[in-house]
């Protein structure tokens, strides 16, 4: 029962023990345990501020990133329109060239086949004339077979010819 009901001295004593007890502590362990304490929060707070450093970095970055994007597809699409423009003015360029090569082309073919034509024609002349003296020559022969129609056709001539 004495636990239960104790007496004065040994509530005394145990005071006095307690007392002795937090002034140790006190001196010896909560300085340090309170300087851990603070270290340690310190230490978060210092690892936040480098945390929020870092994401405003990350948020930096990322917006230097999108701004490079945007210009690189800004870049990306006017070398492409340059490309366009110069692929037209080549095609553009191709196609006067083409049309006046065949014009050039379709002339010379138009001077060709009026000099071929013009071969032709004189060929066909030249055989003509040959085929009408043939024919002539073998109808006058035959015409002056008789001496007396020769003597005719040429006082003919002859008069024909004085009258011009």
């Amino acid at each position: 029962m004495e636990l239960v009901t104790p007496e004065i001295g040994l509530v005394f004593w145990t005071t006095i023990s307690f007392l002795i007890l937090l002034i140790l502590l006190r001196k010896f362990a909560w300085k340090p345990i309170l300087g851990a304490v603070s270290e340690r929060e310190n230490t978060i707070e210092k690892a936040l501020l480098q945390a929020e450093a870092a994401k405003e970095e990350m948020a930096r970055l990322t917006n230097e990133n999108e701004a490079l994007l945007k210009q690189a597809r800004v870049e990306r699409d006017a070398i492409l329109a340059e490309a366009k423009k110069i692929k037209d003015q080549i095609i553009s360029e191709a196609k006067d060239a083409a049309g006046k090569e065949g014009a050039r082309m379709i002339e010379m073919a138009r001077i060709e086949i009026n000099n071929q034509k013009t071969i032709a024609m004189a060929d066909v002349k030249n055989q003509v004339a040959s085929l009408s003296l043939e024919i002539a020559e073998k109808v006058l022969r035959k015409q002056f077979e008789d001496q007396s129609k020769q003597d005719a056709l040429v006082s003919e001539l002859l008069k024909e010819v004085k009258l011009s």
